[in-house]
């Protein structure tokens, strides 16, 4: 899932879960590069749903069915707010956040049902194994993997500087 224009000069993957209390934290990561480079940076949701968390993979394709109702970032920001009451009411969680967020949660609980974006995180998910990714959240920018799993310290600041060399190098 993307959140800027697809001619931004810099991409950066953030491989994520849901039900991941870390990611949860990541998202001040996320908003202050959104916040410093605006549409030159293109940030991409990548699902990596872990065993570990029962209603990870439900919530990955509920976040493609958000894309598809044109609300990707304003749903999982709202999902991660509730990485608890998510891992108590699953699925029942996700559609409920739909509805308060005015998108069509009929759609959520029959995309949920009939898995129509089951391709998508299984995509996501074999890719992110295939260049090691082993928890969440981990990013990936110009190639390099940094795994925010264990702290998030530290990590904004090398997405910056391999930005700005990236940025400066398009000149």
């Amino acid at each position: 899932m993307s959140d800027s224009s697809p001619a931004a000069p810099v991409v950066l993957d953030v491989w994520c879960e849901l039900q991941c209390p870390d990611c949860h934290l990541a998202l001040t990561d996320v908003h202050a590069l959104r916040a410093r480079y605006g549409d030159r940076l293109e940030i991409r949701l990548r699902h990596f749903p872990l065993e570990k968390h029962k209603h990870a993979y439900a919530a990955a394709q509920a976040a493609e069915e958000a894309v598809a109702q044109g609300s990707g970032w304003p749903y999982i920001e709202a999902v991660l707010a509730r990485t608890d009451g998510l891992a108590a009411r699953g699925e029942k969680l996700l559609v409920e956040v739909a509805g308060e967020l005015g998108l069509d949660a009929e759609e959520f609980d029959t995309a949920l049902i009939d898995g129509r974006h089951m391709l998508i995180v299984d995509a996501d998910q074999a890719e992110g194994k295939a260049i090691g990714v082993t928890g969440t959240p981990t990013y990936v920018i110009d190639g390099e993997r940094l795994d925010g799993g264990k702290s998030q310290e530290g990590l904004r600041e090398r997405i910056e500087e391999i930005a700005d060399r990236l940025l400066a190098e398009e000149g």
